[in-house]
Order: C-alpha cells, then sequence, then structure tokens
C-alpha cells in the first residue's frame, strides 16, 4: 500500500495516461494500448482513490463517462444520460455483482446475458416512427449528429409501423463485420494508409467520415439491445427480454445469442462457454454484458456517476499462446526507419494463424528481453493485432545473447544512426535505399497525395522491380504497354491508370508536398506550407529562419524541408514533376493576414459553410481554428444548434460571432 504523497502521484500519472488513452480510442480511433492494458490502469486507480477517498475526484475517469463529441460534426443531447459499464474480469467479480444486486432488492434477481459487441455505441431517435436523428454517446450527456451517415447504415430502419410511439430513442452498436473489417485493412494497407487496431475503431473512422457513402461502401450494420427514451401511451414491455423481443417486432437488428438466467452460476458457465467460441461469430465480441431481467428491479438499484448498478460487462481474458521465436526481421520504411518483426512457430490466437508481430524498435526489444530462440508469449491486442508480451527466460536456451538491430542497412548497406530523442533507427542511405524508394512511391500515389486510383503497393512493387519507375517523375512518363506487363492488367485497366495519373497532375499544392516524402512533414504541416508559400518555387527557395518564422512549423519541420530542397537528387526530380505538367500552385493560400494571431472555434451548424470551409477559408486570411474553447481564443462562431462550447465561451467572455458576422468579416 502506497503512502498518501506517492499514491498521490501515481493517481496523477494514471489520470493523465488514461486521459491520453481516452482521446486516442474515442476521439482519434487510434488506440496504442489493449483493452486490457487500459482497464487494468483504471482499475488501479480505482483502488487508489477507495485506498484514499480524498483523491476522488469529479473529474476523475473513475467517476466520468469516456468519450467526447468531436467537432467534425454538429452535437446532439441525449435525453437521458447514456452510461458506460463497469467491468468484470472474472467468476467471482460476476458473483460479486450477483450478490449485490441480490443484498440490495433482498430476493432472488434473474438476468439477461447479451453479447457485447466490439463496435461503436450509437443512439437514434424516431418521432411519430420516422428516423430523426443518430448520434454516437459521447460523454454520455452530449454525442455527435451523425444522422446523414447513420442513414446510409442498411440495417438500421429509417421508419417504423404499427402503433409507433409519439417519441422513442433506443441505443444500440454499430459495428463492422470481420470481412468488412479484413477488407478496409487490406485496402488501407494497400494504400499506404495506417490499419485500424480494431473493429470497433474501424467502425468510429466509418462514421466519423464527412462522406456518408463511405459508410454505405463499408457495409456497417448494426445491433439495438436498449430503449433509453419513450413516449407512448401504453408500456410495451417491463424486462429486457421482452424489450428484446419487441425491438425485433420494429425491425430492428437484435444480437440473437442472448440468453436468461436465474442460476448464477449457469450464467457463468455461459460466459465461460462464450469466451472459448467467441470467434464461431461473423463479428467481433470482447465479452458479454449482464443485466438485471426485470426493469422495475432497475430503478430501485439505480447508477453511480458512471455505470449502471443493475449491469455489468464480463470481459474476455486477452487470446495468448506460448512459442518459440525462429527469427527477428528488419524491414525499411520510406523515412528510412528499421522495424524488427518477430517471426516464430505458428500458434492460434482469436480464432487465426499468427506466425509475425512486430517489435516496433530496440527499445521494445531491451524492455522484454526479447532473444532469437527464446520462448514468448504472444497475444491479440484487442483480439486483432500480434503482440509479443515479453520472453520466458526459465525457458531461454543457454547459448542465447540479446539482440542489437544491425549497424548497416540490410537493404543497401548505408550506415544506421538513432538520432537523439528518437526511439527509431534509420537508414541514412535515402534515395540510394531501395526498399525507402519503394515506400516513398507507395506515399506518393495514395489517396491522401497524389491520389492515383488503381495503384496500389502491389502495382508500385511489381513497377520497381522491373525497372520502370525509380523514383516518382517516373510515374508520369508511363505508357499503357508498359503497364500490361503487371500481374492482372487487361488494356482497360491499363488505360484507366495511365488516366489516373494524368488526372493527378491537377492535385493540389499541399497533396504535393505531402507526397515528396519529407520528414517530419505530416498533412497538417503541407497543408501550412502550400497555404503560406503559394507556389513550390517559392517554397523551394525559402530559408531555414524563414521557415521557422512560420506558425505551426517548428525548428524540426524548417530543418528537414530547408535539408530536402537542398539536395540537388531531390530538385531534379522536382524539375521532371515540372515538366510532366504536374501543377505546383495552392489553391489555399493565404490571401492576407487579417486574422493574424486570431484563433477560431466553430460550433453548430452553420447554414453557407460546411464546417471545412469555414476552417479553409478562415485559415487563407491568417487565422487558426481550434477545436477547444481557451481564454486565448479569439472568436466562438456559433452556428444554428450550438452546444456547450456557446456556454463556455460566454463563461470565459470569448467573443460570440453569428455566421453573417464572420461573413462581414470575410
Amino acid at each position: 500500500m502506497l503512502d498518501l504523497n506517492k499514491a498521490t502521484s501515481r493517481a496523477r500519472e494514471l489520470r493523465d495516461l488514461i486521459a491520453t488513452y481516452n482521446r486516442e480510442y474515442y476521439q482519434n480511433d487510434d488506440p496504442s494500448v489493449s483493452d486490457f492494458e487500459y482497464d487494468m490502469l483504471l482499475r488501479e486507480l480505482e483502488s487508489l482513490e477507495n485506498q484514499y477517498p480524498e483523491l476522488k475526484e469529479s473529474t476523475s475517469p473513475t467517476q466520468q463517462v469516456g468519450g467526447v463529441a468531436v467537432e467534425s460534426f454538429g452535437q446532439y443531447s441525449h435525453r437521458n444520460k447514456l452510461y458506460s459499464l463497469a467491468n468484470a474480469m472474472d467468476e467471482e467479480e460476476l458473483r460479486d455483482f450477483a450478490r449485490r444486486c441480490r443484498e440490495a432488492l433482498d430476493r432472488e434477481v434473474a438476468y439477461t446475458a447479451e453479447m457485447k459487441i466490439d463496435g461503436l455505441s450509437m443512439a437514434l431517435v424516431y418521432t411519430s416512427g420516422e428516423l430523426m436523428v443518430g448520434a454516437t454517446r459521447g460523454d454520455g450527456f452530449i454525442g455527435e449528429d451523425v444522422t446523414r451517415n447513420v442513414m446510409r447504415i442498411e440495417d438500421i430502419p429509417k421508419s417504423l409501423s404499427g402503433d409507433v410511439p409519439a417519441v422513442l430513442e433506443v441505443r444500440g452498436e454499430v459495428y463492422l463485420p470481420k470481412e468488412a473489417f479484413a477488407s478496409i485493412n487490406s485496402k488501407r494497407e494497400e494504400e499506404g494508409e495506417k490499419t485500424f487496431a480494431n473493429p470497433r475503431n474501424a467502425a468510429a473512422g466509418s462514421m466519423r467520415q464527412l462522406d456518408p457513402e463511405v459508410v454505405r461502401r463499408r457495409k456497417l450494420g448494426s445491433f439495438i439491445y436498449d430503449v433509453t427514451y419513450l413516449e407512448s401511451e401504453k408500456e410495451p414491455f417491463s424486462s429486457q427480454k421482452a424489450e428484446l423481443d419487441w425491438l425485433k417486432s420494429q425491425g430492428f437488428s437484435v444480437e440473437n445469442n442472448s440468453s436468461r438466467f436465474t442460476d448464477v452460476e449457469k450464467l457463468i458457465a455461459f460466459c465461460l462457454e462464450w469466451t472459448e467460441r467467441r470467434h464461431e461469430l461473423d463479428y467481433e465480441i470482447d465479452g458479454i454484458v449482464i443485466k438485471v431481467d426485470d426493469l422495475a428491479d432497475r430503478e430501485l438499484l439505480g447508477f453511480t456517476n458512471k455505470s449502471p448498478k443493475w449491469a455489468i460487462a464480463f470481459k474476455f481474458p486477452p487470446d495468448q499462446a506460448e512459442t518459440t521465436l525462429l527469427d527477428i526481421e528488419v524491414n525499411v520504411g520510406r523515412t528510412g526507419t528499421l522495424t524488427p518483426t518477430a517471426v516464430f512457430e505458428p500458434v492460434q490466437l482469436a480464432g487465426t494463424t499468427v506466425a509475425r508481430a512486430s517489435l516496433h524498435n530496440q527499445d521494445i526489444i531491451d524492455e522484454r528481453d526479447i532473444r532469437i530462440g527464446d520462448r514468448i508469449l504472444v497475444q491479440k491486442a484487442g483480439d486483432i493485432i500480434p503482440e509479443v508480451l515479453h520472453s520466458l527466460p526459465n525457458k531461454r536456451p543457454a547459448a542465447s545473447e540479446p539482440y542489437r538491430l544491425p549497424d548497416v542497412c540490410p537493404v543497401c548497406d548505408s550506415p544506421t544512426v538513432r538520432l537523439p530523442e528518437e526511439s527509431a533507427l534509420r537508414c541514412t542511405g535515402g534515395l540510394v535505399c531501395p526498399a525507402q524508394v519503394k515506400r516513398g512511391l507507395i506515399h506518393f500515389v495514395s489517396r491522401k497525395t497524389m491520389d492515383i486510383d488503381g495503384m496500389g503497393e502491389k502495382q508500385v512493387e511489381q513497377l520497381f522491380d522491373e525497372g520502370l519507375v525509380s523514383n516518382a517523375a517516373d510515374l508520369y512518363g508511363l505508357s499503357a504497354e508498359e503497364l500490361l506487363h503487371l500481374d492482372r492488367m487487361g488494356q482497360k485497366s491499363a488505360d484507366n491508370l495511365i488516366q489516373a495519373i494524368e488526372n493527378s497532375k491537377e492535385r493540389d499544392l499541399k497533396n504535393l508536398i505531402f507526397a515528396l516524402g519529407i520528414r517530419h512533414v505530416g498533412e497538417k504541416a503541407a497543408s501550412v506550407l502550400a497555404r503560406e508559400f503559394g507556389t513550390m518555387d517559392a517554397l523551394m527557395q525559402a530559408e531555414e529562419e524563414e521557415l521557422i518564422g512560420i506558425r505551426d512549423v517548428g525548428v524540426k519541420v524548417a530543418a528537414s524541408v530547408a535539408h530536402f530542397f537542398s539536395q540537388p537528387n531531390n530538385r531534379a526530380v522536382i524539375e521532371r514533376l515540372r515538366a510532366a505538367g504536374v501543377n505546383f500552385s495552392s489553391k489555399e493560400q493565404v490571401l492576407d493576414q487579417r486574422f493574424a494571431g486570431k484563433t477560431f472555434v466553430l460550433t453548430g451548424t452553420l447554414e453557407n459553410y460546411s464546417r471545412q470551409q469555414a476552417k479553409a477559408l478562415i485559415e487563407s486570411h491568417g487565422g487558426k481554428v481550434s477545436s477547444s474553447i481557451s481564454k486565448k481564443t479569439t472568436y466562438l462562431v456559433a452556428g444554428a444548434e450550438a452546444g456547450s462550447k456557446l456556454d463556455k465561451a460566454r463563461n470565459l467572455s470569448v467573443q460570440i460571432l453569428t455566421e453573417d458576422e464572420l461573413t462581414a468579416l470575410l
């Protein structure tokens, strides 16, 4: 047991970690830790707060629902708070939950057990039987209004028939079937984009697309499991089982493997059975949700700040296996990063055969003491991404030695270096390293850069390996006849690909800058540079000191950009791109600096601008657009149905603009 000072320090550290992981999970759809690791941190914090009640705060993640509404969409205020669930990690914790319910009600209790879908929590609102709103859970009070995207999910009824309630709000999960999830990740990997960590994040990423057509193409599904608000002359149900039957009768998709129990031991057996059977389903589940079946009993049991006392989620343990590490392969990325990959004897994990897992960098290898020949413990993070947890030193061969990444690049034999404050080891070969050139070409053709439709990783690798392309400029000299040599490439496909290459010449300067693969220059930095300089020529002539002076650029980016354009081989490629007719001008350049030093926040729905259009206009006049209100905010632009940010702006005395007032300033 820690003393108070150490407990205070550890609690602060845990809150910061959990806040970071919440942002990654709920807002960025890109978690860096598994659900199990997150749950263990949350439990550690709960334990400290229970030991020292003075550490418990209303803002602690143990007291709040984890999500928050993202600013890309309008906001929707839920009629009733949408809670998150407490977790049970083993059989004893399930028994404790049942005991608490039994003692609170002073009698035996019936429960329903339902599959815990690995998806995105969603509320649907119907008025007079017509679907009016689809919204995410958010922080339980305010979610994102994603109605346009919900309308593209095929199995969500857009209207109800029969004796429908005046107002109905239901809750469920939007999910991606396993096949759709695998297809999306395969395509993203082919296009050089980061893959989704798990189906939940893929579903969330899909629902946050600004283009509803993307949602339709990704074939999301839904399971509805709760009625959270009802205006009706008659109460149609009194139990969870009856509620599920009623939802099904109204045309909602309801998961079919739920069951009702009065015997706690049979309930536990059901949870353990599905721990083994979970991979039989064509959608991911990460546990079993147990609810008190009688709705009147739920009213008596009530809620904590964060969770209902009448429900709990039994979380499946991570699927782990022991195996032997056969080798460590080293791959070289487009920026020269050496990435070690563990190759081990195949094992069954989460229903699939796994034989490889990324080891990320030398620090991870050292921290987990991983050596070739070791017996290792592997698992699938979130039942999706394989990872090596640690070695088993007590089973280690006597002659084993610590593993070190190579001092020279395994592809081009150039020296490798590790720069200060970086965990990555890098090849110094640059454009003489075939691996970097190949990965750079894959990045160049991807959707967020030059968007050459039909040219993915496999096509680029073939073109490179056959000597038809050695740098980005070579793409613009290809002929349809040369493309016919590629696997599965017919005349029509070759003609379409040549047209896609031609179309890419019209891409904006910001896309070209990002496509060049300049180290430290991501999508945002490329957009800033394009707006600031307006043309490729102006950017190429900029001195490092001039670059440092640009807001949102910084020292690292400035040094990297200046270095890139100082290299003769890079300039030669750029001149060939110019000769091919690639656009070197920005369509979003800074027109003037009237908003220089001013920070805007946008909230609500604007009548004449999309959120992205308003953002681009403000930035084109030197302003900055932020997603959160603070004392440093200059203006809040409030559209229709502005949410909590309007109240916060008033409290902070931030000047509030209507859409007309913003237009007048522009």
